[in-house]
């Protein structure tokens, strides 16, 4: 007797492009519209917002699915690394530094963990780690500088983006935190059944932080539209999508795919948000996106 068939290798690819597919256009997105709706809704808030829908929407769709089950106990590390710093640690600092920061450069400074998790690997895991993967730490850090601008800090105005950078940078040390510590103690069920406990973790995070903070904070009627986006829509299935995409793509591949995430959301926050493209986030993008393509061969 055969066994059931299993699909092609180029089959694979392509059903992992079309993931890649919902992945960018649902995430690209993401920080032009809530740099657009923190005209009407607290940060803290907003953030505790977009996890706990996501935890309501990806429970239902797992039930849906019949793939819903109790954590074990060795998916705990995971589940706790994941929910408390990978979604509500990076969002309580990602959401709140948009107050600084434009959407344009928050879409592609979220996407540097590049230079953190490189030496975290070598003197955490001790892992290998390759001249090219120390240039890409390298190259990758230098894009973040030019982002920064450090031309400006002599200024009033350039000082007064500094706290929102250093969130940003402590936001993506969280994320590589989160990786190294998924590499270390791997869960036993597939990521994605384990989101409904990621996404509820860091919803309870953030609940007393956005209570503390900003007790009179809330959502207002106007940014109501983005929030039903970014928490039933793009944080849910966009996360779907990308574990999806990185089961079925060479490492190479998903890395220089997920480029297209932080190049849409400049290109939307230039569009909507009429935010300057200037030579700065050009250089300071592509520098980054060098980095990781040559994290990738490394």
């Amino acid at each position: 007797m055969t066994g059931a068939p299993t699909a092609s290798p180029r089959a694979t690819t392509l059903e992992g492009f079309r993931y890649l597919a919902v992945s960018v256009l649902l995430f690209g997105g993401v920080w032009p519209v809530t740099k657009d709706a923190l005209a009407y809704a607290t940060p803290l808030w907003f953030a505790f917002n977009r996890c706990a829908m996501a935890g309501a929407i990806t429970l239902l769709l797992l039930a849906g699915l019949r793939r819903l089950r109790w954590p074990a106990r060795g998916d705990l590390p995971c589940i706790l690394a994941i929910g408390l710093l990978q979604l509500g640690g990076f969002f309580a600092l990602t959401h709140t530094a948009l107050a600084w920061i434009p959407a344009g450069r928050m879409a592609i400074l979220t996407n540097v963990t590049v230079f953190w998790l490189i030496p975290l690997s070598w003197w955490v895991l001790g892992e290998r780690i390759s001249p090219l993967q120390w240039l890409a730490a390298g190259i990758g850090l230098l894009g973040v500088g030019v982002l920064m601008q450090p031309w400006t800090m002599t200024s009033a105005a350039g000082l007064g983006a500094l706290p929102g950078y250093l969130m940003l940078l402590g936001s993506s040390l969280f994320w590589s935190i989160a990786i190294l510590i998924t590499r270390r103690l791997p869960p036993r069920r597939p990521v994605m059944e384990l989101l409904p406990w990621c996404f509820g973790i860091a919803a309870l995070l953030l609940l007393p932080l956005a209570l503390w903070r900003e007790p009179a904070g809330g959502i207002g009627r106007p940014s109501w539209p983005h929030a039903a986006f970014i928490g039933a829509i793009a944080a849910p299935l966009g996360t779907w999508a990308t574990i999806e995409a990185g089961r079925r793509l060479s490492g190479v591949r998903a890395s220089v795919g997920f480029l297209v995430v932080p190049a849409l959301g400049v290109l939307i926050s230039n569009l909507w948000l009429g935010e300057a493209l200037g030579w700065d986030v050009l250089a300071g993008g592509g520098l980054i996106a060098a980095s990781l393509v040559l994290a990738a061969k490394g």
